[in-house]
């Protein structure tokens, strides 16, 4: 099994049609990207014309970033599409606003998502969650990461995002640790410095992450994938961007 994918979130604009997605798929397989994680592609696109393309490209789907809504709402379709793909991990790419207001919203969030997680559980799927920085604001001396820590089922998987970690002045590595036994997807973005010294997304190796320390506690807690993402390329073309990240992370050995 192949350890490597890209997050499709990165080349979003390449994927709105059918004929552009499965020309993405042919793109991310030649740069030697083996697995993908299915995010923001066109609505239109049928499930079976994702399969037929992953099938066509030997791409093996990690996991997803849907809608939480979907998963309240037709939990069934969700685990249809995800076995149609081939992928067992079910992903929320983000709490919804009207969680984020305060402690209280955080954990009624913690006891929905985690009724998904259970429920998801019995049909063999696994339920993921990937964080931004808004979630570690304090509410009274505890961060909304750490209510989702110790107020969810133990179904409910974290998927970090090395950036937003950072960007929410926390400790990368430390929450690697944090999430053993409950993390096995990784989202692996960098951070670097602009010309006026505002944090922005970079390619992997080309900001200010300590890579060396990160791949290592990914690999001590067991995580199963490293999904690259790029949400911003600042003018690079992604499949150049997403190149660069590649080619860097296999120099460390993971592939």
């Amino acid at each position: 099994m192949t350890q490597l994918g890209a997050q499709m979130f990165t080349v979003r604009a390449f994927t709105q049609t059918e004929s552009d997605l499965l020309s993405t798929f042919r793109k991310l397989r030649a740069i030697g990207y083996e697995a993908v994680q299915i995010s923001a592609i066109g609505a239109g696109i049928p499930v079976p014309a994702v399969a037929a393309g992953l099938k066509e490209t030997g791409l093996a789907c990690a996991a997803t970033h849907i809608s939480f809504d979907d998963c309240k709402k037709d939990l069934a379709a969700v685990v249809e599409k995800h076995r149609a793909w081939g992928c067992e991990y079910v992903g929320v790419g983000s709490m919804p606003e009207e969680y984020r207001a305060d402690a209280a919203g955080f954990a009624r969030f913690a006891r929905e998502a985690s009724d998904v997680a259970d429920a998801l559980a019995k049909e063999g799927l696994k339920f993921v969650y990937h964080n931004h920085n808004f979630e570690f604001r304090s509410f009274g001396g505890k961060t909304g990461m750490e209510i989702l820590f110790e107020e969810t089922s133990p179904n409910f998987q974290f998927e970090l995002d090395t950036f937003w970690v950072q960007k929410g002045a926390s400790d990368v590595r430390a929450w690697i640790e944090k999430v053993r036994g409950r993390m096995d997807v990784v989202h692996f973005k960098d951070m670097a410095l602009d010309d006026k010294s505002e944090q922005v997304m970079a390619e992997i190796g080309q900001g200010n992450l300590n890579w060396d320390g990160i791949i290592a506690a990914c690999r001590d807690i067991g995580v199963k994938w490293y999904l690259v993402e790029q949400d911003d390329c600042r003018g690079r073309d992604p499949f150049e961007s997403l190149k660069i990240s590649y080619d860097f992370l296999t120099s460390k050995g993971v592939k």
